[in-house]
């Protein structure tokens, strides 16, 4: 027999009728990847099981000795995945439904049309497929870390290599990207892979602060600096000495607090607000923006030396609609996360519903996915995710599909938002959760851009 390849079938064949093993036997023979083994006697088939891997069994459901049952049941003792198909005769079509009751794949009554049976045969083959991708995938997110950026496709492995190369370095990184696309992550593989990594790693969203306590939570304050300041506090800055400060949505700061930014990146001093002593500090600086920021000096929203002084190293983020590719992984990535998370039992994503994911345009990137999986784990009640509990459109399908930076990121972001109010009847609350922005970024972005 011709060896198989990794991929192929190994398929028992068993009936102690000559023409019909005959029969099955050239109908395998004439599909791809599968590898039949004939035989006649149940008890010699029982040993191959044993010997084995058989992803297939076909048996007749009246044999002697061993019973078309007694080889279901030990085919599924042995190897669980197995797909059992019954072939039955007129008059024990009850014998063979009880049979799928009990874990036969299928069933099929003879005589039969060979179309019929190649039928159930294709049905067989793709669930087994599955099942070696449901394995495959899940390998994959078994070696992946909670903070990993999940993905083998060539643009997160572009950004793999390069957090690779510069996190050993303690220049400022400037990470690019929608909202969504795990920036945070990047950052926290950055200061994980770099030369402090058992020192803190202090995030902050600065669009999620107001702009007047946005200082003072950086710098920290002096006793007395403003009504409330009852005593010294440290800052961020102070509390991340020796390790890594990110901050996101830079974009969304004020002039003023850039100044004082840019201050700390090219000494690492800076004054606690009120005070008059500098404080010097050791702290990596990793930036990040939802916009293009050199866009953003253009339009004279950003300071040009500030984006100088960050843009030593810059990183850009593919958004989810530029590496389909990776949708699978990151779905089971998700899938295991909730499953261990609300207790459920699922294995598996089934065909059509990763069909629909890979679809999707994602506006919302990896956040929006994620979601969207944690909602259809809660919903599914079987041991694989369906179809029916995804979206049919998870987003807009008009978003505009090109390249970062050939168009103005504040267009996208302006007909977006202007969609999501109209949608969701102007509760910015819930507006703000569908972006995957703070209600402080939403409502800073609508008066930044006009929108009535």
């Amino acid at each position: 027999m011709t060896r198989g390849r990794m991929e192929d079938i190994t398929a028992l064949v068993l009936d102690d009728d000559l023409r019909m093993r005959q029969l099955v036997s050239d109908l395998l023979e004439e599909e791809a990847g599968i590898i039949p083994f004939v035989y006649d006697d149940s008890r010699e088939a029982l040993a191959l099981i044993e010997d084995r891997d058989i992803q297939m069994v076909i048996t007749d459901l009246k044999m002697p000795h061993v019973d078309g049952i007694g080889i279901l049941e030990r085919a599924k003792a042995v190897n669980p995945d197995t797909v059992v198909i019954i072939i039955t005769g007129y008059g024990t079509i009850e014998s063979a439904i009880e049979a799928v009751k009990k874990g036969a794949y299928d069933y099929i009554q003879k005589p039969f049309e060979p179309d019929a049976f190649s039928v159930i045969i294709g049905r067989a083959k793709q669930y087994l497929r599955l099942l070696r991708e449901n394995r495959r995938l899940q390998r994959v997110v078994d070696i992946c870390r909670e903070d990993d950026l999940v993905g083998a496709g060539r643009a997160i492995s572009g950004v793999k290599d390069m957090i690779a190369k510069i996190a050993r370095f303690s220049a400022t990184v400037l990470i690019q990207g929608e909202t969504g696309t795990g920036k945070e992550l990047a950052a926290r593989l950055i200061h994980r892979n770099g030369n402090r990594p058992r020192e803190k790693f202090l995030p902050i969203n600065c669009g999620a602060v107001a702009e007047t306590l946005l200082e003072a939570e950086l710098f920290g304050y002096e006793k007395g600096a403003f009504t409330g300041a009852e005593r010294q506090k440290k800052g961020l800055f102070e509390a991340a000495d020796g390790g890594t400060i990110f901050l996101d949505e830079i974009n969304a700061t004020s002039s003023n607090f850039q100044v004082k930014l840019l201050r700390v990146l090219q000494d690492g001093s800076f004054l606690r607000v009120g005070g008059t002593e500098p404080v010097r500090v050791d702290v990596r600086v990793i930036v990040a923006s939802n916009a293009n920021l050199e866009k953003e000096v253009e339009a004279g929203r950003f300071r040009r030396d500030l984006f100088y002084r960050m843009n030593v190293i810059t990183m850009d983020l593919p958004p989810l609609r530029k590496r389909k590719e990776d949708i699978p992984s990151l779905a089971y990535h998700f899938l295991h996360k909730y499953s261990i998370k609300h207790g459920k039992q699922l294995g598996g994503i089934s065909p059509d519903a990763l069909t629909r994911l890979t679809e999707c345009p994602w506006p919302g990137n990896v956040r929006e996915l994620e979601n969207v999986i944690e909602k259809a784990v809660i919903l599914e009640d079987g041991d694989t995710l369906r179809a029916v509990h995804l979206p049919k459109n998870s987003g807009a399908t008009d978003v505009l599909d090109v390249p970062f930076g050939l168009v103005k990121l504040e267009d996208v972001e302006k007909a977006v938002i202007r969609r999501a109010l109209t949608a969701l009847q102007g509760q910015k609350a819930k507006v703000a959760e569908a972006l995957g922005i703070s209600t402080t970024s939403l409502w800073r972005k609508i008066k930044r851009y006009g929108i009535e």
